[in-house]
């Protein structure tokens, strides 16, 4: 996230009271893209992401930052809602594609990671930044998402112009890159590294200090840089796939308007949005079908650039994301993974930027893949997915979005206990998500299989006596002696046809298995 020839705008931290949703239905899978996130690891193929038996992949995903900051981990930790149910709520969603930001300073030798719930997360005691993160990617998998690695920092102070400052040189740059790619050898939720996030100009024309594409200057010159690094990558995990962003002005530097030079002037774009360049000067790696540009673009409550105030606004923004990066795809010359775009969508203006970019990306399985900014509500300047209870969804930007996802599958399902189902239209089942001496954690699922609405719908089970409620979410969850009662939030009271409800809680006493369950 940045603005594009200014200062980030510091990331307000939002703690937020508890609130309560019913889980959104799992999103349709748009036709011919039956394989979800594929199979095995991705490759290119032309303009194409393509999985191990050849077949074309759409990454439809979202960003979730907060390792790159001071918490070192992911945001919303904090919240009322857990970790996995963040997760599920981004896959039923239909995002199948997880990218997560970090900084080099999460990766020390005793980071630790601040703003976790501790009652609400308490798997996540006590673990360092990277386990954290081992433990999302894995339950990501089950999924069936992928995750991309972006290494959006150098430190948690904030971004940079080069890809690397003086407390993180370009060998710290490229050497954890390579751990990382250690790491997670072998594991096909990982797919690849988005090298350095946001390069972008500094200084004035002609005295440019910032990162240039093809000047050719070892010191400034981003596409060389992506290139060292992106073969250091593939030199210990040759199947990534290497996520190339832009830069904002391929010069490095800001032009001199007042200088009387128009060969200081160049036409500039967002922070690692410009990839005119590319076309010239390709980035080259050593092993072949790897590589994937990726660009970001945003709308006026990030800044308010020129071509929102054109008298032909929207019509000329095509020709705009042509120019930058769009001809990139559609000359076949590489795959586009849009990896950062949002708004808060207070303005009108901003409503039809995004609506027209969803529709220049295109739908299904062949349109541009992308991972929107962001999943946290916490981002200045976009907002996010979720609102700010790390719960419920803004769904005037998810009616947006909703069309062009495609949801995981193919992924390994957690394990799931079933119950008896009552009759009728009503089905339950139960899942412990986790488990600690003292406690654990559970979800009942509810699911309306019939042809109409349940209204008020509630469901009672029993657990053994001393078991007791600690915390409930996405219901009012109550309990009276070992009957333990969901009922619907205001709300959401009712389900609808072919609708479901995930029930969340924590409990004190021995691990137990609902007894009796009922629905309706």
């Amino acid at each position: 996230m940045h603005l594009p020839k200014a200062a980030t705008a510091a990331l307000a931290t939002l703690v937020t009271a508890a609130a309560i949703a019913v889980a959104a239905t799992t999103a349709a899978t748009p036709a011919g893209a039956a394989a979800g996130t594929g199979t095995g690891y991705l490759r290119t193929s032309g303009n194409k992401i393509v999985d191990s038996t050849g077949a074309t992949v759409r990454l439809t995903g979202i960003n979730w930052f907060g390792m790159e900051t001071d918490n070192r981990t992911f945001h919303g930790l904090w919240s009322s809602n857990p970790w996995k149910n963040q997760v599920d709520k981004m896959a039923s969603l239909g995002y199948n594609t997880l990218r997560v930001p970090y900084s080099n300073d999460a990766l020390k030798p005793g980071a630790t990671a601040t703003g976790i719930n501790d009652y609400i997360n308490p798997d996540l005691i006590g673990l360092p930044p990277l386990q954290i993160l081992d433990k999302v990617i894995e339950y990501a998998g089950t999924k069936g998402m992928r995750v991309i690695l972006d290494r959006h920092r150098p430190t948690a102070a904030g971004q940079s112009p080069l890809w690397y400052v003086s407390a993180t040189p370009e060998s710290t740059w490229i050497n954890d890159w390579k751990a990382l790619a250690q790491r997670y050898a072998g594991n096909t939720t990982v797919i690849g590294a988005d090298l350095h996030n946001e390069p972008h100009a500094e200084g004035t024309n002609p005295n440019a200090t910032g990162a240039c594409w093809g000047c050719g200057d070892q010191a400034r010159d981003w596409r060389l840089a992506a290139e060292r690094a992106g073969n250091a990558v593939l030199s210990v995990n040759p199947n990534w796939l290497i996520f190339v962003e832009g830069v904002s002005c391929p010069s490095g530097g800001l032009s001199n308007v007042w200088d009387g030079d128009p060969s200081n002037d160049e036409d500039c774009g967002w922070w690692g949005g410009n990839l005119s360049k590319a076309g010239q000067f390709p980035v080259r790696l050593n092993v072949a079908n790897r590589l994937v540009y990726s660009p970001h673009d945003y709308a006026t409550s990030v800044y308010r650039q020129s071509w929102f105030d054109a008298p032909d606004y929207p019509a000329n923004l095509p020709a705009i994301w042509d120019k930058y990066w769009g001809y990139l795809y559609r000359q076949n010359i590489a795959p586009i993974m849009l990896g950062e775009f949002g708004t808060t969508l207070a303005a009108n203006v901003d409503r039809i930027w995004l609506q027209e970019l969803m529709k220049y990306m295109g739908t299904g399985v062949n349109g541009m893949s992308f991972t929107y900014w962001s999943w946290n509500p916490n981002s200045g300047d976009t907002g996010g997915i979720s609102n700010d209870d790390w719960t419920t969804i803004n769904q005037a930007k998810q009616d947006i979005l909703q069309p062009y996802l495609i949801s995981p599958a193919g992924g390994a399902t957690p394990t799931v206990t079933p119950t008896v189902n009552p009759p009728g239209q009503c089905v339950v089942t139960y899942r412990e998500t986790n488990a600690w001496q003292g406690g654990f954690q559970g979800e009942l699922t509810v699911r309306n299989t019939g042809s109409a609405a349940i209204p008020n719908w509630s469901a009672t089970w029993t657990f053994p006596s001393g078991v007791t409620l600690g915390s409930g979410w996405n219901a009012v969850v109550t309990q009276s002696g070992t009957t333990w009662t969901a009922k619907g939030p205001d709300h959401a009271r009712s389900l609808p046809a072919g609708g479901s409800a995930t029930i969340g809680f924590t409990a004190n006493g021995p691990t137990a298995q609902p007894t009796n369950p009922t629905c309706g």
